[in-house]
């Protein structure tokens, strides 16, 4: 197969498997979007999605945010981790809405990336997922999915989002990103994987990526 042809492949395969494409963290709006993704680093979206219901009964908006102290914000969120830098975060991020932004997410890498604790992928996620605007999130099931794949070197994120973006369709990685997560989820997660199960891997894997899950079987 050329590489187009693996590209072909992969999107046929991902629209066959996800004609509808559930979104995986609950949000009502930019705002609780942008939460939602602060708080699930280092953490799953299952665990978060039990958690955000709990903060934005108390706060859906940066107003009634900056209401609660970060020690409040800290105890509601302690359950999904990392919850001293995560409500020092979501606190600090709210008051800088208000007073820079009228309360409102901004839509642009620059202003999102100048939030604390608000990272690229996280800057990424937003401006897709609440605006539409395309982006290619990187998470780490895609860095691995792209590198088994071989369509990465995988050296690093930043890597990978290049190298996705210059591949895929600009108006398919809104959709695609998503994709690719649940995929990586379902048929080819970095633990109890099985390659029989997992289609794209075993049709245009890398070779020493399928030499290495055959050797480990023996």
């Amino acid at each position: 197969m050329t590489k187009q042809e693996k590209v072909d492949f992969v999107i046929n395969t991902l629209n066959q498997l996800y004609p509808e494409i559930p979104i995986p963290l609950d949000h009502k709006d930019p705002y609780t979007l942008l939460i939602a993704v602060l708080m699930s680093a280092q953490s799953t979206d299952v665990r978060v999605n039990q958690i955000t219901p709990l903060l934005f009964e108390r706060a859906d908006n940066p107003y009634d945010m900056v209401k609660l102290s970060v020690e409040e914000i800290r105890e509601i969120i302690k359950p999904v981790g990392l919850s001293p830098m995560k409500s020092k975060g979501i606190h600090g991020l709210s008051q800088i809405l208000i007073d820079q932004h009228n309360g409102e997410v901004p839509k642009t890498y620059e202003a999102l990336e100048a939030l604390p604790a608000v990272g690229h992928k996280t800057a990424a996620v937003v401006l897709s997922q609440a605006f539409g605007i395309p982006c290619f999130p990187v998470d780490t099931h895609i860095h691995r999915l792209m590198y088994r794949w071989n369509l990465t070197s995988g050296k690093n994120v930043v890597q990978t989002e290049k190298d996705a973006k210059r591949l895929f369709p600009e108006e398919l990685w809104n959709d695609l990103h998503l994709q690719i997560i649940w995929y990586g989820r379902e048929y080819s997660p970095a633990r109890g994987w099985d390659l029989d199960k997992d289609i794209i891997t075993k049709t245009i894997g890398r070779k020493t990526v399928l030499e290495a899950y055959y050797k480990n079987k023996k």
